[in-house]
């Protein structure tokens, strides 16, 4: 026998469960003073990189004998980058017990999603239909004109086309790949957002920064022979030693 019983829903408010895209910050020194310079090294001439973005502080990758972490001042600094920590994972006891007390949330179950490339998705498979379609992947963003010193573009969640030259002191950022069919001078960040297959391409490499998904390589160290000037391409390459760029000049 089937009963059906009546229900009261409440008027003011509904629960249901929902999914919070996070920032993670992966904490490898408890030495805020050496954190504050590098991150503005990485971001300072970037202000708009991060908006409000909910950020999970993780100090797995911190070593055993690591000391105490001043919680306060890592949120305000993370704070003035536009990060909103809110949770935190890993560490010591100690570590998470000063995080809860500084107004953390312990998630000792959170895991980091692997990087994606942006510019080549998976094709979809074949689905019921629904009611609505999903949105569908941003394009490229292209720029056609020149891009002079101390101009900034930065592709958020997508690819970077640049069909005109990027003098130097000029920038490029982008969360995909980025193409520069022009003389590259400038600065160019590809996988800002970690997106490590992400590449950076130019018909004529001249750049006073390379990065890719946080590994960088400056015009200190001169570009290898024979390959300045030249059409090439720039990629991340894993290894025993740690992740390093890789150039190859297309079409050699």
């Amino acid at each position: 026998m089937t009963v059906a019983l009546q229900a009261t829903t409440p008027a003011t408010f509904e629960i249901k469960s929902a999914n919070l895209p996070l920032v993670a910050l992966l904490l490898k020194s408890t030495n805020l003073v050496a954190l504050a310079r590098e991150l503005e090294a990485r971001f300072g001439d970037i202000p708009d990189f991060f908006d409000q973005d909910a950020l999970m502080v993780d100090l797995s990758p911190l070593p055993p004998a690591a000391g105490e972490i001043d919680f306060p001042a890592l949120i305000s600094l993370l704070g003035s980058y536009q990060l909103v920590p809110i949770a935190v994972k890993g560490g010591s006891p100690a570590q998470t017990a000063a995080a809860l007390q500084a107004g953390l949330l312990p998630v000792p179950d959170a895991h980091l999603v692997a990087a994606r490339p942006i510019a080549a998705p998976p094709a979809p498979t074949p689905a019921a239909p629904v009611a609505s379609a999903p949105a569908a992947p941003l394009g490229a963003l292209v720029v056609d004109k020149p891009l002079r010193s101390g101009q900034q573009v930065y592709a958020r969640g997508r690819d970077l086309v640049v069909l005109a030259m990027v003098n130097a002191g000029a920038e490029v950022i982008a969360d995909g790949h980025i193409h520069v069919y022009a003389p590259l001078r400038g600065k160019a960040m590809a996988g800002a957002r970690g997106n490590t297959e992400a590449r950076i391409f130019s018909l004529a490499l001249e750049a006073e920064l390379l990065s890719i998904a946080g590994v960088y390589r400056t015009s200190e160290h001169p570009l290898p022979p024979g390959m300045a000037g030249k059409p090439t391409q720039v990629r991340l390459v894993p290894g025993d030693e740690g992740d390093k760029l890789v150039m190859n000049v297309m079409g050699s």
